[in-house]
């Protein structure tokens, strides 16, 4: 272990204590929660985008699901909210691989069909039976309310996700997913088998979201169609992770932490400029930087490989 990789232990090993004392400070228990749930969104996005190449426009739907299989199984059937989390994350697997006939698609066609299938879900989602899902005015968990329990459950999740990441980078898989991200029929030729590993990526950046949407959903202890199934958690997923840098370890963790606390300063002081800055920033990152702030920094210094990657 050279000196970067031990002072980049370090410091995720000092962020980590203290999001772990986060509670007992005198700070926002919501920005940090938040900030855990993006870095959570962001390193399950890169799998499969950063990872395998293919961008899901309609990545919101695994969250979405989480959120109601999670409000539902609670408020209708009496579930324990640990377990129905866990069942969120089931469903939302089960999901990915009953779409995953989409993955045959590439660029901007398999993005195309992800981004309809979520309007179509969030569409059925608001129109079944009231006594299910509430319609459009959702499901209330106010009696599951417990902001610091789902705390640290977002927090536990947020490690898992860091090291799934970091064991797809550095595991045989991630070799086969990066081979099929660059050349998909030269993988093929190589002996790699491209549905099967494209599909266990795809069934991981699923599972992820939905574990957190369902976290979130008791964090706070509402859920609805239109916040459940809103785009603005898809760009926000990937804009988070671009800027980071896709396709290694720690750049979506970096971009999510920056542009989440950028994201914060300006909603808070310029609410109407949110959106204008968010849109600068895709710019500025497809033009400037589209390697992110990880994926350039590994250009120019190549010794950082050990701790990016």
């Amino acid at each position: 272990m050279n000196r970067y990789s031990a002072l980049a232990w370090a410091s995720i090993a000092a962020g980590l204590a203290f999001l772990f004392v986060v509670p007992l400070l005198p700070v926002s228990l919501p920005y940090f929660f938040y900030m855990m749930f993006w870095i959570t969104m962001a390193c399950a996005f890169n799998i499969i985008y950063g990872f395998v190449g293919y961008l899901p426009f309609g990545y919101v739907m695994f969250y979405g699901v989480g959120t109601y299989v999670t409000a539902v199984l609670w408020s209708r059937f009496h579930v324990p909210i640990p377990a129905a989390i866990l069942a969120s994350g089931c469903i939302g697997t089960a999901l990915a691989l009953a779409v995953a006939p989409t993955l045959r698609l590439r660029g901007i066609y398999f993005a195309i069909v992800n981004f309809a299938m979520a309007m179509v879900l969030r569409i059925l989602v608001a129109n079944l039976p009231f006594e299910w899902s509430g319609g459009s005015f959702g499901i209330t968990l106010s009696r599951a309310y417990r902001p610091l329990t789902s705390y640290y459950f977002m927090l536990g999740l947020m490690v898992l996700s860091g090291l799934t990441v970091l064991w797809v980078s550095r595991s045989r898989l991630g070799v086969a997913l990066r081979c099929i991200r660059d050349d998909a029929a030269a993988a093929s030729v190589l002996g790699i088998n491209v549905p099967v590993n494209r599909l266990k990526a795809w069934m991981i950046a699923a599972a992820i979201p939905s574990v957190a949407g369902g976290i979130e959903a008791w964090f706070t202890a509402i859920v609805d169609p239109a916040t459940s199934f809103n785009m603005m958690v898809t760009a926000k997923t990937i804009v988070y992770a671009m800027f980071g840098g896709l396709g290694t370890v720690i750049g979506p963790v970096f971009g999510a932490v920056f542009m989440y606390g950028l994201d914060d300063f300006i909603w808070g002081r310029f609410p109407v400029l949110n959106l204008l800055v968010l849109g600068l920033m895709i710019v500025f990152l497809i033009l400037f930087m589209p390697r992110g702030i990880a994926g350039t920094a590994l250009r120019k210094w190549p010794r950082l490989r050990q701790v990016v990657k």
